[in-house]
């Protein structure tokens, strides 16, 4: 690992960083001098990203990010190793289906809801009360296009993430002015979670995307470390679309 900045005296709390989108993120936290607390469900994993990001300036706390004791754990474990959370990112989420909704299992709905929205509410509850509220800060949810349009395969996924990107809003109109909160929504990134979207296909997928590729971890935490950075201090309830130029064939 190259040597880290200057730390910049900010604190992130982001969910579901042992690997893709939350791990690009994390890594593009602590790379500009941010302490940062990572949560994941396997420990495994989450012990080995840690040591992967530098475990002087990160935290891991293992736990279903749907689950109201690990959220309170999560930030009371920041707050007493780095004494504050300024940032917060909401990634983790679950698609355990693919397929049309109309004969959709609704205890799996549920479960899509409980992980990919009441879990974001939940964790913005717990960081707004433990900090931001007196101090100020930001937060970011990681939604997806999918949340912007119908999709004939991944539907539950794309109405919990619509979800989400409203629920952005509604927390960027309560949190202002000391919070800002934003939402990203990525098309494709090559992660793990993505990967039956893509796999053994690539080429004939990135011909949908202008810019001749698909997402890495990498762009989207560029993304959120720009929303969480004092050049974004004049955006708050916004959506940023990271998607290659995949709607521009959309014609959305």
């Amino acid at each position: 690992m190259t040597a880290l900045p200057e730390p910049s005296g900010k604190v992130a709390l982001v969910t579901g960083a042992s690997r893709g989108i939350g791990h690009g993120v994390a890594e593009a936290l602590v790379a500009r001098g941010d302490r940062v607390c990572i949560t994941g469900r396997n420990e495994d994993a989450l012990k080995e990203a840690v040591e992967r990001l530098g475990a002087d300036r990160v935290i891991g706390v293992a736990g279903k990010a749907h689950d109201e004791a690990h959220q309170a754990l999560a930030v009371e474990r920041t707050m007493e190793a780095f004494g504050r959370v300024d940032f917060l990112v909401n990634n983790a989420g679950t698609n355990p289906v693919f397929g049309p909704i109309a004969d959709l299992d609704l205890g799996v709905a549920r479960k899509v809801f409980e992980t990919n929205v009441i879990s974001a509410l939940g964790f913005a509850q717990r960081t707004w009360h433990a900090w931001q509220k007196d101090n100020g800060g930001a937060i970011v949810n990681i939604a997806s296009v999918a949340g912007l349009s119908a999709s004939p395969f991944v539907g539950a996924y794309g109405v919990s993430k619509a979800a989400m990107i409203n629920l952005t809003q509604q927390l960027a109109h309560e949190f202002a002015p000391g919070v800002r909160v934003n939402a990203i929504a990525p098309a494709v990134v090559k992660t793990q979670f993505a990967k039956a979207l893509y796999e053994g296909r690539e080429a004939d997928v990135t011909m949908a995307y202008p810019l001749g590729r698909l997402g890495v971890p990498s762009d989207i935490g560029g993304a959120a470390a720009f929303l969480t950075s004092d050049q974004s201090d004049w955006i708050t309830g916004q959506t940023l679309v990271v998607d290659g130029g995949l709607f521009l064939n959309a014609g959305v």
